[in-house]
């Protein structure tokens, strides 16, 4: 039987990478197409919840404490889509320790979720009930986590140009409204609150709709 010698070296399989599920060049890259709905979604949530604050309230009376309520999940989901995009594009860094943190901050969020639906659908010999004002704990803790994970995205400079910035402005929305509403009262506080998601979420979810790549790390 003749023998093939070759000078040529061995192929390197090209296989093993796929069935392992990654790409030989490193993870895919994020669909540009996917974040710009991500900030549709958050400009929809924002201005959703802004509209039922300026005409009801930040709190609501009555039927109008349930829109609020509603609505106010509506704008939790936004934030799932900025979350969402935070994860994929790794805004705050690459390390464990940030993936863990986006990560307990989306079961806090989803908790506050569960209290939004829960709250505005159940009755109002239910709603208030003990154990689910322990759900109410997580939607002020969402937020604040929210505005942390902005000043680690700004330190980071993942994201780039006004993107980088813009959450601080999003983020801090608790940190302005809610001492407004204790030192003024209601009816100031509405109208700092609309605003301010106007001007600060809805802005944002613009921001990824108009700019997706500034939130894309670019390779080496």
């Amino acid at each position: 039987m003749d023998a093939h010698i070759t000078n040529e070296p061995a192929r390197a399989r090209t296989d093993t990478a796929q069935m392992l599920g990654s790409s030989p060049t490193g993870p895919a890259p994020v669909n540009e197409s996917a974040i710009r709905r991500a900030g549709t979604g958050l400009t929809v949530g924002a201005l959703t919840w802004a509209t039922a604050i300026f005409f009801l309230g930040t709190q609501g009376v009555g039927t109008g404490e349930r829109i609020v309520d509603l609505t106010g999940l509506v704008f939790q989901l936004g934030i799932v889509c900025l979350l969402w995009v935070q994860m994929k594009t790794q805004a705050i860094g690459t390390s464990r320790a940030a993936t863990v943190a986006l990560r307990i901050e989306a079961v806090v969020l989803g908790i506050a979720g569960v209290w939004s639906l829960l709250h505005g659908v159940l009755p109002d010999g239910v709603k208030d009930a003990t154990w689910l004002a322990f759900l109410d704990i997580c939607w002020p803790l969402s937020m604040l986590g929210m505005a942390a994970i902005s000043v680690k995205l700004a330190f980071t400079a993942r994201w780039r140009g006004a993107l980088r910035w813009w959450p601080l402005i999003a983020e801090s929305w608790a940190v302005v409204t809610v001492p407004c509403y204790i030192l003024v009262g209601e009816q100031l506080a509405r109208w700092v609150g609309g605003t301010h998601l106007v001007v600060g979420y809805a802005v944002l979810g613009l921001l990824l709709a108009l700019r997706p790549a500034d939130s894309v790390v670019k390779s080496a």
